[in-house]
C-alpha cells in the first residue's frame, strides 16, 4: 500500500525500490503561513489547438498542451475562486513580449520559436487576472529571475507560496525551486500543474515533492483555503 506521502500521480512511473531510496524525504505536508498563489504561465499560446492529444495539436502548435492544459482548466478554477474569497494575494507570470526588452535574445528555454504573435502571451480567459492582482512578466524561466516579485511578496508579508501552472517540467520547476531558495515554503497543486509529456509531469512532481516543495491534492488546499476564509464570508 503506498503511504499519504507518496500518494501522488507518479505512483505508476516510480517503482518501489526508488520510493525506498527516497523515504528519508518523507514529511507533514502542508500549505505555509501568509500564503500567496502564483499561478505561472496559463497564457492563451498553451491552449491553442483545443482539447486534442498533444501529439496532435504540436502540430500546428508547437507550444501547446493540449487536452493536459484543458483536464486542469476546473481544478484551477476552483482553487483560484477558493484563495479569491480567501483572501489570499494573487500573482501571475507571463512571457515579456515588449520589443524594448528584446525578447528574441533572452528566451525562457532552447525550444525552437518564432516568437508570440497577438494575444499568445495573454492569460486564458478562466484565470483572467482581477484588480488587485499583479502580473509579473519574466524572459527566463524562474518568475523570480530578472523581476520585482520578491519585492513585491516582501511588501505584503507573503512567506510561503502556492505554485501551480505549466510547464511543470519547466517553468514551474524553475520558479518552484527558486522559491525554496528564496526562503518561501512552497505547496503545488497537483492537478493544477501540467506539461506536454505526462511522464515529465510526474517525475518532475516526484523530485520537486521531495526535494523542494509539498505536492498536495488541490481540493486539500482549497480546504485550507476555506478554513481561513475571512470573516464574513461564505460561499
Amino acid at each position: 500500500m503506498t503511504d499519504s506521502f507518496e500518494d501522488h500521480c507518479w505512483k505508476d512511473v516510480v517503482p518501489a525500490d526508488v520510493l525506498d531510496i527516497y523515504k528519508h524525504y518523507r514529511r507533514d505536508t502542508f500549505v505555509g503561513p501568509s500564503p500567496a498563489l502564483l499561478i505561472i504561465d496559463l497564457y492563451n499560446m498553451s491552449y491553442r489547438g483545443g482539447p486534442k492529444p498533444v501529439n496532435e495539436v504540436v502540430r500546428d502548435y508547437p507550444s501547446a498542451c493540449g487536452v493536459n492544459a484543458f483536464n486542469a482548466i476546473e481544478p484551477t478554477k476552483r482553487l483560484i475562486a477558493a484563495a479569491r474569497e480567501a483572501g489570499v494575494p494573487i500573482f501571475y507570470s507571463t512571457g515579456d513580449t515588449r520589443d524594448g526588452s528584446k525578447p528574441d535574445l533572452v528566451k525562457a528555454t532552447n525550444r525552437r520559436s518564432s516568437g508570440p504573435v497577438d494575444d499568445d502571451m495573454e492569460i486564458w480567459p478562466d484565470f483572467a487576472p482581477r484588480k488587485g492582482d499583479v502580473v509579473i512578466t519574466k524572459q527566463r524561466a524562474s518568475a523570480f529571475y530578472g523581476t520585482p516579485l520578491t519585492a513585491h511578496l516582501t511588501q505584503l508579508g507573503v512567506r510561503s507560496l502556492v505554485i501551480f501552472g505549466t510547464s511543470t517540467s519547466g517553468c514551474v520547476r524553475a520558479s518552484t525551486v527558486d522559491g525554496y531558495s528564496h526562503g518561501y515554503h512552497m505547496t503545488m497543486a497537483e492537478e493544477c500543474c501540467f506539461d506536454r509529456s505526462d511522464l515529465s509531469h510526474k517525475v518532475n512532481l516526484f523530485d520537486l515533492h521531495h526535494k523542494y516543495a509539498d505536492v498536495m491534492k488541490t481540493e486539500q488546499i482549497i480546504a485550507h483555503f476555506e478554513g481561513r476564509r475571512p470573516a464574513g464570508v461564505s460561499s
